[in-house]
């Protein structure tokens, strides 16, 4: 029996575990990435283990998410970030230079490798054939030590792609029509692997518009065979020499087979307020938008803001529509002003936006009240923009582009002639924007700049032989990590700050959460299905973690925040009955007797609820390595007592 492209990666890379779907593997990783966002925790974390260099083949810094300036925090959670890059042999990006993952797949990312990062749109790389997976900051800052990363060895599921894309249909469309198969927790516990004829018909960029909203199904990764299309974007980058050829064996065996028709596909939506809401761009048509922003990791390439500036040229935008641009790195953001292409945005009525992720995280360009906004990001979480009430969608450039002109939902294939962006043969390649590490003789002559608002990682404790705690909160079904720790301008400069950025955990959902929490002491959060989607920010364990939640549990959860949680040393516990979710109210005090006991000798545990007299089973299957980490307190814990 033959590899499939991720088989063959894992395989080069396994030092723990076998390759047995569902069972516990440990990857060696090549590289790491981090932003700042969420990297001012991974670096306190790393610091804490005290691990004077990394050991990774490459390990970068990326200052993308924070670039919003409006007090000291931002500023000086980066110069943290830079002075702990040069000691500890780490590369740093500075702001202005682009989107991690977009600057990433330009310079770094290498067929064949392993890359962990601090994002849960890392998943970008599969696009080169990269085996990228998002990771909470913990688990990266132990991966920069040197120790193995810890997942379930996936199922593989083969998406076939047949023929070829129609003019004005894109890669964007690709993955919604995924999206809208699988749904956002269709992808859980899965790699998704591209194959098929079709695939040789898409650039590495349209690749990684795909790979990167693999992420929205919920998958561990999503990848692509490494080709001569492959070699070709890396030829052109000035890294001819880090390509690989990379396929499937063609024995090679899938748990799941999903066929796509590109000749088929016509443009698509996500509707508000989730990614796998699915419409036809043509039964959306002619409704009135209010704003439309063009960017972001999944959809600011070379290709797609010449694409852009080919639909804009000698036009205007519509009156009533605010157009906002973001190129996805210095470098496309140079060549598209060196060729004219941004003169022609501009001169359309275009806003330009620093190279950076900004409306895609709510940092800036909220839209009006109730307003209709077309983004061609990856994510239209309710809340997510920065208007409570925004009803965002989700579209390829093609549509924002054509829909910015008429004021209206347009379908692009009515543009006429097809365009097509010729990949050039030779990028424009700049790198003054990343700064090296300082030498081994260098290091230790260097200091760590660290400003007020940067507080250190929560003190985790060992476990309890029982649990005594009220239940602080119920949540429905797909709680996403914006709900859980929400980001936006005003919240996000607190991340390196959790005892502060905890006063607003949960509090989309219910305000009073973080007062009640730290009034009850020891809670647990009950919450529905596919709990945790969406972002790998580990803050939204590392807040509840500090308002001394002690459990969570729920119908499902998604893959990274289940991870966060046990890293953490907040015990994941799944409902076995679903129907025990109505058990519980607010206020109710459970027991967790002899839990210490339940976890190490199985998985299952026993909850008594003493409100009401019930008794409910609850699963929480963990591995060896993970029930360790749960009786040590967290990850940190555990790292520091194994070395």
């Amino acid at each position: 029996m033959g590899y499939s492209i991720a088989e063959k990666i894992i395989k080069e890379h396994i030092v723990s575990g076998e390759m047995i779907k569902g069972t516990d593997i440990g990857l060696r990783i090549d590289q790491t990435l981090t932003q700042d966002a969420t990297g001012t925790m991974a670096y306190l974390e790393f610091e804490a283990m005290g691990v004077p260099r990394v050991k990774t083949e490459r390990s970068v810094a990326y200052i993308d998410h924070n670039t919003l300036q409006t007090g000291f925090e931002n500023a000086d959670d980066h110069r943290f970030i830079q002075t702990v890059c040069k000691k500890h042999g780490i590369y740093f990006s500075r702001p202005g230079n682009g989107i991690c993952h977009q600057v990433h797949l330009e310079r770094f990312s290498k067929p064949g490798k392993t890359l962990i990062g601090s994002d849960s749109h890392t998943p970008t790389g599969g696009g080169i054939g990269m085996l990228s997976i998002g990771a909470g900051g913990l688990d990266v800052a132990v991966a920069m030590g040197g120790g193995a990363y810890y997942i379930t060895m996936p199922n593989i599921v083969k998406v076939e792609l047949k023929g070829e894309l129609k003019p004005w249909v894109s890669a964007k469309d690709i993955i919604l029509k995924v999206l809208e198969i699988m749904s956002v927790k269709g992808g859980v516990g899965k790699i998704i692997e591209y194959a098929g004829e079709g695939v040789k018909t898409l650039s590495v960029p349209q690749r990684a518009t795909i790979t990167n909203m693999g992420a929205e199904l919920g998958a561990t990764t999503s990848i692509f065979p490494s080709d001569e299309t492959t070699r070709e974007f890396l030829k052109a980058q000035g890294r001819e020499e880090d390509y690989i050829e990379l396929k499937a064996d063609e024995d090679a065996v899938y748990d799941e087979h999903i066929v796509i028709d590109l000749d088929e596909l016509e443009p698509l939506a996500a509707c508000p307020h989730s990614p796998d809401n699915i419409k036809p761009i043509a039964e959306l048509k002619g409704q009135k938008i209010d704003q439309v922003c063009i960017g972001s990791c999944t959809n600011s390439s070379y290709a797609d803001l010449m694409t852009v500036a080919h639909i804009l040229k000698g036009k205007t935008v519509h009156p009533d529509v605010s157009l906002s641009i973001a190129p996805g790195s210095k470098q496309v953001l140079t060549m598209l002003s060196e060729n004219g292409a941004l003169a022609d945005m501009i001169a359309a009525g275009a806003r330009i936006l620093e190279s950076a992720c900004g409306p895609c995280i709510g940092m800036g360009q909220s839209p009006n009240s109730a307003g209709i906004s077309l983004r061609t990001f990856n994510r239209n979480f309710l809340g997510r923009s920065g208007t409570k009430d925004g009803q965002i969608y989700l579209v390829s450039p093609e549509t924002a582009a054509a829909s910015a002109l008429t004021g209206v939902f347009t379908d692009p294939t009515t543009l006429g002639d097809p365009y097509k962006v010729e990949m050039p043969e030779q990028f424009l390649i700049n790198d003054n924007m990343i700064i090296e590490p300082a030498s081994v003789e260098e290091m230790d002559n260097i200091n760590v700049l660290r400003g007020p608002n940067i507080k250190e990682f929560p003190a985790t404790y060992p476990m309890e032989d029982s649990i005594k705690a009220s239940c602080s909160l119920k949540v429905e079904d797909n709680i996403t990590t914006d709900h859980i720790m929400p980001a936006g301008a005003k919240i996000l400069p607190l991340r390196s700050n959790i005892p502060a950025i905890s006063q607003h955990c949960f509090t989309v959902c219910d305000t009073q959460f973080p007062e009640r929490a730290k009034t009850l002491g020891s809670s647990i959060i009950v919450g529905g299905a596919n709990y945790g989607q969406g972002s790998s920010r580990e803050h939204a364990a590392l807040a509840p973690l500090y308002l001394g939640v002690k459990a969570v549990l729920v119908k499902s959860f998604a893959r990274i925040h289940r991870a966060n949680l046990i890293n953490a040393g907040i015990l994941p516990l799944e409902f076995i009955n679903e129907s025990d979710y109505d058990k519980i109210s607010l206020f109710d005090e459970l027991e967790l007797n002899d839990i210490k006991a339940e976890i190490l000798n199985g998985d299952t545990v026993t909850i008594l609820n003493k409100t009401t007299g019930e008794t409910i089973k609850a699963k929480c299957e963990l591995t060896q390595r993970q029930k360790d980490i749960a009786i040590c307190g967290g990850l940190l814990n555990y790292t520091k007592m194994n070395g």
